[in-house]
């Protein structure tokens, strides 16, 4: 079976920086897509950003120019650098992997969440 675990999160003053990781942990072969997702206090979970394997990234507009994320595909790591921190930015952190394929059915593809972290900007 396939794990994603998540570095914590934090409290963080506006303006500050918070870097997340995410660890895939199993028999894994390949993961297509990583992507870190966010639901905040009333709202709908959203995308962040994400990467595919090959280096393509895609990010949401409220967070271009401040976050950046990337991926070691070797190790089935992704990482979200998070810099210029906002009240706005506050939500639940989850981490997504899509398209993972595992020794033991390399032809069959599923996607999988972590268990999400708390990220909280306030002075």
């Amino acid at each position: 079976q396939v794990q994603l675990v998540e570095s914590e999160g934090g409290l963080v003053q506006p303006g500050g920086s918070l870097r997340l990781s995410c660890a895939a942990s199993g028999s894994i072969l390949s993961i297509n897509d990583m992507a870190w997702y966010r639901q905040g206090p009333g709202k709908e979970r959203e995308l962040v950003a994400g990467i595919i394997s090959g280096g393509s990234t895609r990010y949401a507009d409220s967070v271009k120019g401040r976050f950046t994320i990337s991926r070691e595909n070797a190790k089935n790591t992704v990482t979200l650098q998070m810099n210029s921190l906002k009240p706005e930015d506050t939500a639940v952190y989850y981490c997504n992997a899509r398209g993972v394929r595992v020794r033991t059915t390399p032809f069959v593809t599923r996607d999988y969440w972590g268990q999400g972290t708390q990220v909280t900007v306030s002075s």
